[in-house]
């Protein structure tokens, strides 16, 4: 490309990545009409070229920086240097993307010992003029010579004291003279030179510095943790100065459209009287309420709140608007689309389709569905201090404070009493169900994003952080280290799980509240979505809270969080040690009519629609004491206590525990292998389902189960287990006289399952890729170990750009799901097809999903409301090229 530099009226808001955001939407005002200082913007290809040439600016770029400056100059009537009539400068640094980590803005630059002197004559304002001349010097200085601007405010302070005045508009032209030789002896002290008085020479200068801070720490770090590819560049934007500070008639500010917190349709802003930008900024005084400016300026006012009408009008969305009045005139210099809360998001959405600005398909695209969780969960009121602790990963959104606690019982027995708790542990096992309940929030200090307590909390609602390594917890002791400091036991702590932190002390939440702005917008998601969304959700308060939220049904019952519950694990434990099958089904008897009314409830629940039930999936040994704790206890007895009851029932105990111990237990004796070696158990739990919906359909409600086979790797093992489950079925109906429509599918969470999905879908009526586990075999990782030792690493040095157990990886794991789904339904083209992974509630995982043809989504209850937009946006982005499927 031969053009690097382009006037502000050569360009429009098409050209962002060549012009930057701060450039693009000035070419755009300025294209409109609108009172925008006039200038030009040095292209991101300049910045490129800069860094190919050496960190040098090209004799080309020089030229037509050159050339762009005359032309600037003889449309302002002004020139850059003349000490008779001189042009000043503004200059802006302006990536693609808003980037808090690049150069500040540097003002007035054109200053020099001869210009400042025809400023003051022009403007009849010789105290303007100088405090101008001393704010380019700091400014400059700071951000292009790199002299703290510590060591100017502190000779400025020193002044003020001198001079017993309290703020700076108190100081004099005189003063100003004064304080700008004291910032000229601070640069040649520090920089061995004298402050620059060539104009172009501050230009090109600035320049260079704007280019390199495109590879400043600051700018590195904020394009990492905000996936901004490095090879973008920034732009340059040189623009005309004008004055707020050149009288009462003069001023400067900044204003949003709208309220940025709640979205109402209000100018939103401030303003300063006789006052730079940076003064708005920096808070050394304090600002009026841009209201107040209708009193000051009514003619001002007006053309305002005319200009913001416009600019709505024309970019069709709330804006953020910079603003200098110079002697009465008023002038933009910059609008970008305003940064809201998500309660503001969905009000200015719903009220602009209203107002006809935009239509529906717009307003579903302008809210970040991730910004749902504001909503949906308590949040700490963001006006108190924060005192941090140690920072986790955010496994479960909310905040929540409350007493800490150590153990499961505990927390259940101190909430009981009415008390707030936060469960600590190290890790979460199915033993610690009870307390999760009880908690409020759960803190691991291992784990990842997807470990029991990440998923259980999740399923819940309720805060969560895992993967805290910086927090030593010693159990017995009942206290936790963070450095020197020591938590004790009925502490209180505050917890954010939506950013990770733990902090001391008790802060105040907000409570979730859900607008009527809110429930219009998912309605209008629900029309345009193509999928389905579902829930996971294992219990009938979890399955109430997910209709509650318009899930389309149940995506994933996990069974075995039924069996966790502190009165039915004993019976568990009795089942899994049993030396006989007469013992086993005699547990499995007392099991059965329990299952069966959590069934009940969950059909019930739903009204109708489906419910994916997957039977007991983990390994048996999960359900069983800790053998490192079993083993302290036998220890103790055998000295203590020999010969006892208690001792012979421990020992038996360990034994069965030894027994079940395997070295890598999530690919052992687990899902379909546990039901193939003890098919006694999935018995129990399809004999429950079919009593629970033969009990309901008696009553007059309709029922959908969906039965599912987990861990599927082979055609053999689905078709054995299928049979069991018809065979129950039938079983059921002769006793019932019921006749049940239900439907036979697997979990597809192996490769091979995915490989040979063709062969397996001959016994399959549908297919539910569970995401977690197929990420897991397809990487060869152990979550809760990638995410706690180096999944965090790998993402940060960019070796995978997400976390794929968050974020699905569409490469790998999507080819899998990809192959599974066609080859599946090229064997049985009515074969309903599915996602129950937590990457059924991610954004660009449900687009993936929308794309691949899958019927539906499932993610946990607190989720669906955010994944009912995503799938609404994923149709809308995609729509010419629908995928033909239906619903479910």
């Amino acid at each position: 490309m031969d053009k690097f530099v382009y006037l502000f009226n050569e360009g429009n808001a098409e050209m962002r990545e060549l012009l930057g955001g701060k450039g693009a939407g000035i070419a755009e005002m300025t294209r409109i009409g609108l009172p925008v200082p006039f200038g030009f913007t040095i292209s991101t290809q300049a910045c490129n070229n800069y860094y190919d040439e050496g960190k040098k600016i090209s004799s080309k770029i020089e030229t037509q920086i050159l050339d762009a400056l005359e032309t600037l100059e003889e449309k302002m009537g002004k020139k850059l240097g003349d000490p008779a009539n001189p042009l000043l400068v503004s200059v802006r640094s302006g990536a693609a993307f808003s980037m808090p980590g690049m150069m500040d803005t540097i003002l007035n630059l054109g200053m020099n010992d001869e210009t400042v002197e025809g400023v003051a004559k022009l403007t009849n304002n010789p105290r303007f003029a100088y405090d101008s001349y001393r704010r380019f010097i700091q400014m400059f200085s700071d951000v292009v010579l790199n002299v703290d601007t510590y060591y100017f405010e502190q000779l400025l302070e020193e002044t003020r004291e001198q001079k017993g005045y309290s703020t700076d508009p108190e100081l004099t032209a005189g003063d100003w003279q004064e304080v700008i030789a004291g910032y000229k002896k601070i640069v040649r002290k520090h920089t061995k030179s004298d402050f620059p008085q060539n104009p172009k020479e501050q230009l090109f200068l600035s320049i260079n510095a704007v280019f390199d801070s495109w590879n400043n720490q600051r700018a590195i770090v904020y394009r990492r943790l905000n996936k901004i590819p490095d090879h973008l560049g920034t732009a340059v934007n040189i623009q005309s100065m004008v004055f707020g500070n050149m009288g009462n008639d003069s001023g400067t500010g900044v204003a949003f459209t709208r309220n940025p917190s709640t979205g109402e349709r209000i100018l939103y802003g401030e303003y300063l009287i006789n006052a730079q930008g940076e003064d708005v900024v920096a808070g050394i005084r304090t600002p009026q309420p841009i209201a107040t400016l209708k009193d000051e300026m009514p003619e001002v006012f007006k053309q305002f709140l005319e200009t913001s009408n416009r600019l709505e009008q024309h970019y069709k969305d709330m804006q953020d608007i910079e603003f200098t009045v110079e002697r009465g005139k008023l002038f933009i210099l910059q609008t970008r689309t305003g940064k809201r809360t998500a309660q503001a998001a969905i009000k200015v959405a719903v009220d602009m389709v209203e107002e006809g600005i935009i239509d529906r398909k717009t307003a579903l695209l302008r809210v970040d569905p991730d910004q749902l969780n504001q909503l949906l969960h308590r949040r700490i009121d963001d006006t108190y201090e924060r005192k941090l602790l140690a920072k986790g990963l955010p496994a479960s959104p909310g905040a929540a404070t409350g007493q800490v606690v150590f153990d499961a019982d505990e927390a259940e027995q101190l909430s009981k009493n009415g008390k707030k708790v936060i469960l600590v542990r190290p890790e979460t096992t199915p033993d610690d169900i009870h307390g999760i309940v009880a908690a409020q929030a759960v803190v691991t200090s291992r784990g990842g994003m997807t470990s029991h307590a990440a998923v259980v909390a999740r399923g819940m609602g309720k805060a969560c952080i895992c993967g805290c390594e910086g927090l030593k917890i010693d159990l017995k002791a009942k206290q936790v280290a963070v450095g020197t400091t020591i938590i004790n036991y009925g502490d209180i702590l505050t917890i954010d799980g939506s950013t990770g932190e733990i902090m001391l002390g008790e802060i105040p939440m907000i409570e979730p509240k859900l607008s009527d702005e809110f429930m219009l917008l998912l309605s209008w998601a629900d029309e345009e979505r193509k999928i389905g969304v579902r829930a996971n959700a294992d219990t009938p308060e979890d399955a109430k809270k997910a209709f509650e939220f318009g899930a389309n049904g149940i995506g994933l019952c996990r069974t075995e969080h039924m069996f966790m519950d502190v009165k039915r694990l004993p019976i568990v434990q009795k089942m899994i040690i049993a030396e006989n099958i007469e013992d086993r089904m005699e547990a499995l008897a007392e099991l059965l009519p329990m299952q069966q009314g959590d069934f009940e409830g969950i059909f019930e629940a739903m009204q109708g629609n489906p419910v994916t039930i997957r039977l007991l999936d983990p390994p048996l040994h999960e359900f069983l004491p800790d053998k490192e704790e079993l083993l302290v206890d036998v220890t103790k007895l055998q000295i203590t206590d020999p010969g006892s009851k208690e001792l012979k029932e421990k020992e038996h105990l360990l034994k069965k525990v030894r027994q079940l111990d395997e070295f890598n237990p999530m690919l052992g004796l687990r899902g379909c292998r546990l039901g193939m070696m003890h098919p006694e158990i999935y018995e129990m739990q399809a004999k429950a389902i079919f009593y629970a919906a033969s009990a309901l359909a008696t009553k007059g409600f309709e029922v959908n189960p969906e039965i599912m086979i987990p861990l599927v790797g082979h055609v053999n093992e689905l078709r054995q287990m299928r049979q069991l489950v018809i065979d129950a079925a039938l079983l059921v109906k002769e006793e019932t006289g019921k006749e049940i429509h239900y439907t036979i599918g697997t979990m597809i969470e192996i490769p091979r399952a995915a490989l040979t999905a063709d062969k397996i879908a001959e016994e399959a009526d549908f297919f539910s890729f569970g995401t977690n586990d197929l990420t897991q075999t397809t990487f060869g990782f152990s979550r809760d170990d990638a995410e706690g030792k180096f999944l965090q690493s790998y993402t940060e040095q960019k070796i995978l750009p997400e976390n794929p157990f968050a974020v699905l990886d569409q490469d790998g794991v999507g080819k899998l799901v990809e192959m599974g789904v066609k080859l599946g339904r090229m064997t049985n083209p009515k074969l309903k097809t599915g996602i129950c992974g937590e990457h059924g509630g991610e954004k660009s995982s449900i687009e993936f999903c929308y794309k691949t043809g899958l019927n539906y989504v499932s993610c946990s209850p607190y989720r669906v409301p955010l994944a009912r937009l995503a799938a609404a946006q994923a149709t809308i982005r995609n729509e010419k090229n629908n995928p033909v499927y239906t619903t479910a």
